[in-house]
């Protein structure tokens, strides 16, 4: 099993930080932006610092990282990460970054698939708490579990998730009423190698129907098709998706703590 992470996206709602660097390579470490010029410092914590040291510290030695935007930035700093964390790094490139949404960006990462990943996107801040649930909900079948906020409560923007005791996850979306919901969508995954080809399918499917589809409506289409997705909870931590200066200033907080 190896990491892959999702580091492709613009992040426009965070200029200007992210006029020179990926949303991925934002600072968020406890020195706060101040500490970084406004094209980062290399020393500066980032969502993808975080999340490599996660991957390393479940004992992953490979990582690949689909990148887009500013993806030079990403590319300048590869050695010094991999020696870092002690991690081998490939990149991969996503020809659309800047025009489709990420369902066409995890597609990019199919043949990566085939190992059998822990996704995570690249602007969610998180403990190594949550890769550790995910790994002990291993086994017995499961093929693809997603890390499921059951805690939080949600409203309009949260990617919700309604779970069947049953017949595990049935649909993903924004657009549902928070109250149906039973948890909330974090943006880490494990995906099993064997789930990897009807997973590619299902997103292809969808970012050729439509290309500013997100990759959750890919695993919708996968449980459209009768494929079971799994859930874990990952009980009460926190955690934060940066979309924007306020979820900047509480990943700072977060990570400061991890």
């Amino acid at each position: 099993m190896i990491g892959l992470v999702l580091a492709a996206g613009a992040g426009r709602r965070l200029r200007p930080y992210t006029d020179s660097l990926p949303k991925a390579l934002v600072p968020v470490g406890p020195a706060g932006i101040e500490a970084a010029s406004v094209s980062g410092s290399a020393a500066a914590i980032t969502v993808l610092d975080l999340t490599l040291g996660n991957f390393a510290e479940i004992g992953l030695t490979e990582v690949a990282i689909i990148v887009g935007y500013r993806k030079e930035a990403v590319y300048e700093r590869k050695a010094a990460l991999e020696q870092k964390y002690g991690l081998k790094l490939t990149l991969i490139d996503n020809d659309k970054a800047e025009e489709w949404n990420n369902a066409y960006s995890l597609w990019c990462g199919r043949d990566a698939l085939k190992d059998g990943v822990i996704l995570a996107n690249g602007d969610t801040v998180h403990p190594v708490s949550v890769e550790k649930t995910l790994l002990a909900a291993r086994g017995e079948g499961r093929r693809i579990i997603l890390a499921l906020d059951t805690v939080k409560n949600l409203a309009d923007e949260e990617m919700k998730v309604v779970v069947d005791p049953e017949k595990g996850m049935t649909k993903i979306t924004k657009l549902m009423d928070p109250a149906e919901a039973t948890g909330e969508y974090i943006g880490v995954t494990l995906i099993e190698g064997d789930a990897a080809a009807e997973l590619a399918d299902a997103l292809k499917a969808v970012w050729e129907t439509d290309p500013q589809q997100f990759y959750e409506h890919g695993y919708q289409e996968l449980v459209n098709r009768g494929f079971r997705i799994d859930v874990a909870p990952i009980g009460d931590v926190k955690w934060v998706e940066i979309d924007n200066h306020d979820d900047l200033a509480r990943g700072r907080e977060i990570a400061c703590q991890y």
